[in-house]
Protein backbone atom coordinates (compact mmCIF):
# COMPACT_ATOMS: atom_id res chain seq x y z
CA UNK A 1 0.00 0.00 0.00
CA UNK A 2 2.62 2.56 1.20
CA UNK A 3 5.03 1.01 -2.15
CA UNK A 4 2.32 2.84 -4.20
CA UNK A 5 2.08 6.33 -3.08
CA UNK A 6 5.02 6.92 -0.83
CA UNK A 7 7.07 5.88 -3.68
CA UNK A 8 5.82 8.10 -6.05
CA UNK A 9 6.43 11.26 -3.67
CA UNK A 10 9.38 10.46 -2.77
CA UNK A 11 10.36 9.64 -6.42
CA UNK A 12 9.48 13.25 -7.31
CA UNK A 13 11.08 14.53 -4.37
CA UNK A 14 14.30 12.95 -4.91
CA UNK A 15 14.60 13.49 -9.00
CA UNK A 16 16.74 16.68 -8.26
CA UNK A 17 19.69 14.89 -5.89
CA UNK A 18 19.63 12.14 -8.59
CA UNK A 19 20.38 14.38 -11.42
CA UNK A 20 22.60 16.03 -9.53
CA UNK A 21 24.63 12.41 -9.10
CA UNK A 22 24.40 11.68 -12.16
CA UNK A 23 26.06 14.86 -13.33
CA UNK A 24 28.95 14.28 -10.72
CA UNK A 25 29.81 10.83 -13.06
CA UNK A 26 28.13 8.48 -9.92
CA UNK A 27 26.14 5.53 -11.20
CA UNK A 28 23.19 3.81 -9.80
CA UNK A 29 24.87 0.24 -8.81
CA UNK A 30 27.18 2.42 -6.67
CA UNK A 31 24.71 4.43 -5.05
CA UNK A 32 22.94 0.88 -4.49
CA UNK A 33 26.10 -0.02 -2.63
CA UNK A 34 26.48 2.72 -0.36
CA UNK A 35 22.46 2.82 0.77
CA UNK A 36 22.99 -0.87 1.47
CA UNK A 37 26.27 -0.57 3.48
CA UNK A 38 25.12 2.06 5.10
CA UNK A 39 21.72 0.75 6.13
CA UNK A 40 23.75 -2.15 7.62
CA UNK A 41 25.91 -0.17 9.49
CA UNK A 42 23.51 1.40 11.09
CA UNK A 43 21.93 -1.48 12.02
CA UNK A 44 24.90 -3.88 13.02
CA UNK A 45 26.83 -1.03 15.03
CA UNK A 46 23.74 0.97 16.51
CA UNK A 47 21.42 -1.48 17.06
CA UNK A 48 22.84 -4.22 19.37
CA UNK A 49 23.63 -1.49 21.58
CA UNK A 50 20.30 -0.26 22.18
CA UNK A 51 21.42 3.12 20.40
CA UNK A 52 18.00 3.09 18.20
CA UNK A 53 17.36 6.88 17.95
CA UNK A 54 21.19 7.19 16.19
CA UNK A 55 21.02 4.13 14.28
CA UNK A 56 17.47 4.57 12.96
CA UNK A 57 18.80 8.19 11.57
CA UNK A 58 21.53 6.67 10.19
CA UNK A 59 19.69 4.05 8.48
CA UNK A 60 17.38 6.70 7.56
CA UNK A 61 19.50 8.69 5.16
CA UNK A 62 20.99 5.46 3.53
CA UNK A 63 17.83 3.50 2.75
CA UNK A 64 16.24 6.16 0.52
CA UNK A 65 18.83 5.07 -1.96
CA UNK A 66 16.95 2.34 -2.93
CA UNK A 67 14.91 5.48 -4.64
CA UNK A 68 17.52 7.12 -5.83
CA UNK A 69 19.05 4.90 -7.85
CA UNK A 70 16.21 3.52 -10.11
CA UNK A 71 15.59 6.90 -10.53
CA UNK A 72 18.73 7.29 -11.91
CA UNK A 73 18.24 4.50 -14.08
CA UNK A 74 15.63 5.74 -15.80
CA UNK A 75 16.96 9.02 -16.08
CA UNK A 76 19.83 7.50 -17.86
CA UNK A 77 18.01 5.37 -19.85
CA UNK A 78 19.73 1.96 -18.33
CA UNK A 79 17.10 0.38 -16.90
CA UNK A 80 18.15 -3.46 -16.79
CA UNK A 81 17.75 -6.59 -15.91
CA UNK A 82 20.71 -6.75 -13.53
CA UNK A 83 20.32 -3.33 -11.68
CA UNK A 84 16.35 -4.59 -10.86
CA UNK A 85 18.14 -8.12 -9.44
CA UNK A 86 20.72 -5.91 -7.58
CA UNK A 87 18.31 -3.71 -6.10
CA UNK A 88 16.27 -6.68 -4.76
CA UNK A 89 19.00 -8.53 -3.89
CA UNK A 90 21.07 -5.77 -1.49
CA UNK A 91 17.01 -4.75 -0.62
CA UNK A 92 17.28 -8.31 1.38
CA UNK A 93 20.58 -8.29 2.88
CA UNK A 94 19.32 -4.75 5.01
CA UNK A 95 16.41 -5.78 5.47
CA UNK A 96 18.36 -8.82 7.41
CA UNK A 97 20.73 -6.19 9.07
CA UNK A 98 17.74 -4.33 10.25
CA UNK A 99 15.94 -6.69 12.29
CA UNK A 100 19.18 -8.57 12.96
CA UNK A 101 20.51 -5.66 14.70
CA UNK A 102 16.83 -5.92 16.82
CA UNK A 103 17.35 -9.38 17.19
CA UNK A 104 21.22 -8.70 19.04
CA UNK A 105 20.02 -6.13 21.26
CA UNK A 106 17.19 -8.74 22.15
CA UNK A 107 19.84 -11.40 22.60
CA UNK A 108 22.36 -9.39 24.26
CA UNK A 109 21.88 -6.07 26.18
CA UNK A 110 17.95 -6.41 25.83
CA UNK A 111 17.91 -9.83 27.49
CA UNK A 112 14.26 -10.57 25.91
CA UNK A 113 14.32 -14.32 24.42
CA UNK A 114 10.68 -14.19 22.83
CA UNK A 115 11.74 -10.30 21.48
CA UNK A 116 14.60 -11.69 20.01
CA UNK A 117 12.44 -14.64 18.82
CA UNK A 118 9.96 -12.09 17.47
CA UNK A 119 12.62 -10.59 15.53
CA UNK A 120 13.75 -13.31 13.98
CA UNK A 121 10.53 -13.81 12.83
CA UNK A 122 10.54 -10.52 11.16
CA UNK A 123 13.52 -11.23 9.44
CA UNK A 124 12.74 -14.67 8.06
CA UNK A 125 9.20 -13.63 7.46
CA UNK A 126 10.29 -10.68 5.58
CA UNK A 127 12.60 -12.49 3.18
CA UNK A 128 9.54 -15.60 2.71
CA UNK A 129 6.87 -12.96 2.03
CA UNK A 130 9.47 -11.48 -1.06
CA UNK A 131 10.61 -15.04 -2.20
CA UNK A 132 6.49 -16.03 -2.58
CA UNK A 133 5.80 -13.56 -4.96
CA UNK A 134 9.65 -13.62 -6.75
CA UNK A 135 9.00 -17.29 -7.01
CA UNK A 136 5.20 -17.21 -8.19
CA UNK A 137 6.36 -14.55 -10.79
CA UNK A 138 9.26 -16.80 -12.03
CA UNK A 139 6.60 -19.54 -12.82
CA UNK A 140 4.54 -17.76 -15.11
CA UNK A 141 1.85 -16.21 -12.54
CA UNK A 142 0.79 -12.90 -11.97
CA UNK A 143 0.75 -12.86 -8.30
CA UNK A 144 -2.39 -10.66 -8.14
CA UNK A 145 -1.95 -9.90 -4.04
CA UNK A 146 0.37 -7.08 -2.31
CA UNK A 147 -0.98 -7.82 0.88
CA UNK A 148 -1.34 -6.49 4.13
CA UNK A 149 2.09 -5.53 4.97
CA UNK A 150 5.23 -5.12 2.15
CA UNK A 151 8.63 -4.34 2.54
CA UNK A 152 7.65 -0.42 2.65
CA UNK A 153 4.90 -0.95 5.83
CA UNK A 154 7.73 -3.43 7.43
CA UNK A 155 10.41 -0.61 7.32
CA UNK A 156 8.13 2.52 8.19
CA UNK A 157 6.41 0.83 11.12
CA UNK A 158 10.09 -0.55 12.68
CA UNK A 159 12.25 2.20 12.22
CA UNK A 160 9.55 4.64 12.99
CA UNK A 161 8.76 2.99 16.31
CA UNK A 162 12.47 2.23 16.97
CA UNK A 163 13.49 5.90 16.29
CA UNK A 164 10.96 7.30 18.97
CA UNK A 165 11.86 3.90 21.30
CA UNK A 166 15.50 5.79 21.24
CA UNK A 167 14.29 8.44 22.83
CA UNK A 168 14.62 6.75 25.73
CA UNK A 169 17.32 7.38 26.07
CA UNK A 170 17.07 11.05 26.28
CA UNK A 171 14.98 11.17 28.86
CA UNK A 172 11.64 10.19 27.60
CA UNK A 173 9.45 7.76 30.03
CA UNK A 174 8.07 5.13 28.53
CA UNK A 175 8.77 5.68 25.19
CA UNK A 176 10.65 2.18 24.87
CA UNK A 177 7.88 0.20 24.65
CA UNK A 178 7.40 1.08 21.33
CA UNK A 179 9.36 -0.80 19.47
CA UNK A 180 8.14 -4.34 21.01
CA UNK A 181 4.82 -3.41 20.11
CA UNK A 182 5.93 -2.75 16.82
CA UNK A 183 7.91 -5.89 16.35
CA UNK A 184 5.09 -8.05 17.15
CA UNK A 185 2.50 -5.78 14.38
CA UNK A 186 5.48 -6.57 11.50
CA UNK A 187 5.40 -10.43 12.82
CA UNK A 188 1.70 -10.69 12.60
CA UNK A 189 1.01 -8.29 9.23
CA UNK A 190 4.26 -10.64 7.77
CA UNK A 191 2.09 -13.30 8.64
CA UNK A 192 -0.90 -12.48 6.83
CA UNK A 193 0.87 -11.11 3.73
CA UNK A 194 2.63 -14.82 3.55
CA UNK A 195 -0.82 -16.49 3.79
CA UNK A 196 -2.72 -13.80 1.52
CA UNK A 197 0.11 -14.61 -1.44
CA UNK A 198 0.57 -18.32 -0.98
CA UNK A 199 -3.60 -18.76 -1.02
CA UNK A 200 -3.03 -16.41 -4.14
CA UNK A 201 -0.61 -18.46 -6.08
CA UNK A 202 -1.92 -21.64 -5.26
CA UNK A 203 -5.35 -20.67 -7.06
CA UNK A 204 -3.84 -19.02 -9.55
CA UNK A 205 -1.50 -22.23 -10.06
CA UNK A 206 -4.19 -24.46 -10.16
CA UNK A 207 -6.43 -22.17 -12.84
CA UNK A 208 -3.44 -22.40 -15.20
CA UNK A 209 -2.94 -25.65 -14.73
CA UNK A 210 -6.46 -26.34 -15.61
CA UNK A 211 -6.68 -23.56 -18.89
CA UNK A 212 -3.52 -25.62 -19.92
CA UNK A 213 -5.56 -29.17 -19.20
CA UNK A 214 -8.46 -27.92 -21.22
CA UNK A 215 -6.56 -26.21 -24.43
CA UNK A 216 -4.46 -29.84 -24.48
CA UNK A 217 -7.62 -31.76 -25.90
CA UNK A 218 -8.33 -29.35 -28.37
CA UNK A 219 -4.81 -28.96 -29.48
CA UNK A 220 -4.93 -32.70 -30.47
CA UNK A 221 -8.27 -32.51 -32.20
CA UNK A 222 -6.79 -30.05 -34.28
CA UNK A 223 -3.39 -31.57 -34.68
CA UNK A 224 -5.37 -34.99 -36.23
Amino acid sequence: MLNKYARAFFTRVLTPFAAFLIRRGVSPDTVTFIGTAGVVAGALVFYPRGEFFWGTVVITLFVFSDLVDGNMARQLGRSSRWGAFLDSTLDRVADGAIFGGFALWYAGSGDDNILCAVSIFCLASGQVVSYTKARGEAIGLPVAVNGLVERAERLVISLVAAGFAGLHKFGVPGIDVLLPVALWIVAVGSLVTLVQRVVTVRREAEEADQEAASETPQESETAS
